[in-house]
């Protein structure tokens, strides 16, 4: 299980950094590809933790392939989370600050499956997003997005 925090003072103290990656991916229709976790409930953009001998971009596209059966091809930069109140504890004892590179990317091939990671992948109208459970990073990240910001968002 997994409980994300956030401005929390009864959160416990990070034991670990982590880098992640994420993606905003439309289809044809502008609806935004999501994931419903299974360690949650709650919905997100794919995306995970970066292995130590890839980039970040080779990270995201992984992660994507990982959590949805589709490849894809970054094609630019939602922003960067680095928010220190941002904290994810998990059942097995590890408490993670994390931090979250995402990027816009667009479907190169493959199908839709889901991963042993999510109960639903599939994609979302804009106007449905705000009635799902998510938390309040994976908003952020998506309002970011829409806002079609000239630069990436720095935080």
């Amino acid at each position: 299980m997994r409980r994300e925090y956030y401005d929390d003072e009864s959160a416990p103290a990070a034991n670990s950094l982590v880098v992640a990656t994420s993606a905003v991916v439309l289809d044809s229709q502008g609806c935004v590809l999501m994931q419903r976790r299974a360690d949650s409930g709650n919905w997100a953009l794919p995306g995970g933790a970066m292995e130590a001998d890839e980039s970040l971009t080779d990270s995201v596209i992984r992660e994507v392939k990982e959590e949805s059966g589709f490849d894809i091809e970054v094609t630019g930069m939602v922003g960067t989370y680095t928010d220190p109140r941002h904290i994810i504890a998990y059942s097995d004892g590890e408490v993670r600050r994390q931090f979250n590179v995402c990027y816009t990317a667009r479907i190169t091939g493959g199908e839709l499956t889901i991963s042993v990671e999510s109960t639903e992948v599939r994609f979302v109208a804009p106007a449905e997003l705000d009635r799902l459970p998510m938390h309040r990073t994976q908003r952020l990240r998506l309002r970011h997005f829409f806002e079609k910001r000239s630069q990436p968002y720095l935080g």
